[in-house]
Order: structure tokens, then C-alpha cells, then sequence
């Protein structure tokens, strides 16, 4: 894997110990330092990157020993019924959904969001940015643009429970056809680490979403950023008419 070498480490780890069963004890700090070739500093940057997302407990007295992450939900994108907001769908898996509006003002448009809504530059936009929780651990950061001439409440409508599509479906009638979705991988930077309580530098999803109408306009681009050890991203895809 390319990035720091603590990473690389990290991510092989992971997968080994979600092979073995839990409390399943790993091998002592020399062993394991000598067995991927890194100093005690690496490798235990590589592991405190495990405790905390879960994967791993240090015991005094014990050693290091495997556990499970407390929970794990999906994170549901649907092209066959509906366009469903994240909100909608883990609510209706039974799961407490909580938002923390971090970012609710008006910005002219930066360039990789106009071209995902077809706006001229310096046009104006809600920036909608929120720290989206599951049963009290945070998941993932939504960022959420809109163009402010269409979508004027947006800015103000208090947003801190329940979907932003929802939203858009009552106050404007907003018809969500289409999403057109992009995963890629990004690294948490220390900011967005604390928020969802990772080590920065964690390797998290980025799920780019830009919803658009019956005719093709564009409506809305987001992009969340996922923990992925407590996150799956999903697509379900129909054809029909054949």
C-alpha cells in the first residue's frame, strides 16, 4: 500500500484480526515489529489506530488482545425505489440517528461543486456541513451544497434531525430522480479525526452524491466521509424495460 508505512501496517492488521476470533491475543510488540519489518513507534501508531476504532484492546497485564467494533450499519444508496436520504434509511433499520450541525450558511460556489450543479462561478450556495451519528458513535461528516436561489430556506430550516431530502420533498416539491454516486478513499485530517474520533491520518469512504431531477438537472451534490469500520456503502441497481 503507498501512503506512511504506520498505514500500511494498520490495514493489514485489520484484516488479520477481523479473521481471528475475539479475544484472540496478538503476539508480543518484538515479534510483530519484526515480522513487518517497522519500529516498536510504527507499529504502535499502527495499533492505536485498531483500539480506536474498536478492533483492539490493551489490557495491563494481558497484552493486546482482539475485540469487535460495537456496531456496524449500512450506509444505503437505492436507484430502484427512491432516492432515500441516510437519515431515512437508518431509521428505518431501527437505528438512533443523531446530526450535529457543524456548517449552515450561504458561500459562493467553489469550482468542483458548480461543475457538479451546472452553476457559474461565484454563484451562491447553502453549505450544509453535519456530523451524522448511529446509536451514539459517530459514522460519518455530510457535506451538502444547494443552490441558494432555488433552495433559500435551506440556510435557515433547522436541519438537525431528520433528512435533507425529506426536507426538500416537503418545502419545494423537489423532484430527487436520479443520483449519480462516486466512492473513492481519502485520510482523515485532524479536524474531521476528532470529530469522528479516529486517528488522524485513518483511511475513510467518500461518498460523492449529486441528486438530479426527472429532466437531468442537478438538485444536490454531497459528499460524506465515512468511518469505514462502522460503514458499508451499498448499491442496488434495476434495469427494466427489457
Amino acid at each position: 500500500m503507498s501512503g506512511p508505512k504506520y498505514l500500511s501496517v494498520r490495514e493489514h492488521l485489520r484484516r488479520r484480526v477481523s479473521a481471528l476470533p475475539e479475544h484472540t491475543l496478538l503476539p508480543p510488540e518484538p515479534v510483530l515489529c519484526e515480522e513487518y519489518g517497522v519500529s516498536r513507534i510504527t507499529l504502535r501508531r499502527a495499533v492505536d489506530g485498531l483500539v480506536a476504532d474498536g478492533h483492539l484492546v490493551r489490557e495491563q497485564g494481558r497484552g493486546t488482545y482482539v475485540t469487535r467494533p460495537a456496531i456496524r450499519h449500512e450506509y444505503r444508496e437505492s436507484f430502484v425505489h427512491r432516492i432515500a436520504g441516510w437519515s431515512s434509511v437508518m431509521t428505518e433499520q431501527g437505528a438512533q440517528v443523531g446530526t450535529t450541525v457543524l456548517t449552515q450558511r450561504i458561500v459562493p460556489v467553489q469550482p468542483p461543486v458548480a461543475a457538479e450543479l451546472g452553476l457559474e462561478p461565484a454563484t451562491d450556495v447553502v453549505e450544509l456541513v453535519r456530523l451524522r451519528s448511529v446509536d451514539g458513535a459517530p459514522n460519518h461528516v455530510a457535506h451538502s451544497f444547494l443552490p441558494a436561489a432555488t433552495y433559500p430556506k435551506a440556510a435557515e430550516a433547522d436541519l438537525s434531525e431528520g433528512s435533507l431530502y425529506e426536507f426538500l420533498r416537503r418545502e419545494y416539491s423537489a423532484d430527487l430522480a436520479h443520483a449519480r454516486i462516486v466512492v473513492d478513499v481519502d485520510t482523515a485530517a485532524p479536524d474531521e479525526a476528532d470529530l469522528l474520533r479516529v486517528v488522524a491520518g485513518s483511511p475513510l469512504l467518500v461518498v460523492r452524491t449529486t441528486v438530479r431531477d426527472s429532466a437531468g438537472h442537478p438538485l444536490v451534490h454531497s459528499f460524506s466521509r465515512l468511518r469505514p469500520d462502522v460503514s458499508q456503502v451499498e448499491f442496488e441497481v434495476s434495469v427494466s424495460g427489457r
